[in-house]
């Protein structure tokens, strides 16, 4: 149970989904955890708040700390980091999960929205990894997850949605840039993607795309991420991981229980052929 004691990790868009899934997952070993997220308030649409998976982290034995937090602020990120680092003594672990989405048309895709994307998917996840580096350099076994698709440069996965394509893949190609940049310094940087969609609120935004019982849980993806994160970094870095394929190497073949409904058929996540 106390397998992450006195490790910190700090998720980025934790209220609720896959990040909460990967809090929840970790706090279950003693993990601190820092929530971060811009629900710091309940939502009438949208389940969780950053408060309310603080204390689901702390019933399950880790530590939380809550930080309302707007990834494209880049002071309220520094102070962020900083306030983790002094609240639990450093940082091992970030998960840069928080993202937007829009699968639009150029037509339909206006300016705000391609900037919301952007500014929180490619420079939210550029601006947390640099401001988080003084702690990672610190720790024993320091990691950063991207939640973004292994790079797939086929027209098919622009077509549709260039400019949530472009904002993803800026994601990914941070992971590429990065893993070789922090290598020498022993901080693993990785991806992870579901192979299958993820019931979370964001396919709300799919419309009639995708329906719930089609989609696996959040919790397949937080165990992946913990079969990661909990690997050596100094020999783990670079890679774009498949949920699925991950817990494969560890043995798992029957994914029936990450299933919203086991009698239903799994729709494909994009990105992956």
């Amino acid at each position: 149970m106390g397998k992450l004691k006195g490790k910190t990790f700090f998720i980025t868009g934790s209220s609720r989904g896959i990040g909460e899934a990967i809090a929840l997952k970790v706090a279950k070993y003693g993990a601190n955890v820092v929530i971060t997220g811009k629900s710091d308030k309940a939502h009438p649409k949208l389940p969780g708040t950053i408060h309310s998976v603080a204390k689901k982290v702390e019933e399950l034995g880790g530590n939380a700390l809550a930080i309302a937090l707007d990834i494209r602020d880049e002071e309220k990120v520094v102070h962020a980091m900083a306030k983790a680092n002094e609240y639990f003594g450093g940082i091992d672990v970030l998960v840069n999960n928080a993202s937007a989405i829009s699968l639009t048309d150029t037509k339909d895709t206006n300016m705000k929205r391609f900037d919301l994307m952007m500014s929180v998917n490619g420079r939210g996840t550029y601006l947390c990894s640099q401001s988080a580096l003084p702690y990672l350099l610190k720790s024993d076994n320091p990691h950063i997850l991207m939640l973004s698709p292994p790079l797939n440069m086929e027209a098919k996965w622009f077509k549709h949605h260039t400019a949530y394509t472009i904002a993803k893949y800026a994601m990914s190609m941070c992971v590429l840039g990065m893993s070789q940049e922090f290598k020498s310094q022993n901080i693993a940087v990785n991806a992870l993607w579901p192979k299958t969609v993820i019931a979370t609120a964001a396919i709300a935004m799919l419309g009639d795309m995708v329906k719930i019982e089609n989609c696996r849980k959040p919790s397949i993806v937080a165990d992946s991420a913990y079969e990661i994160l909990t690997r050596d970094s100094k020999i783990c870095t670079g890679n774009f991981f498949i949920d699925e394929e991950v817990l494969m190497e560890k043995g798992i073949n029957d994914f029936s229980e990450y299933a919203m409904d086991s009698t239903k058929s799994l729709q494909m996540d994009l990105f992956l052929d």
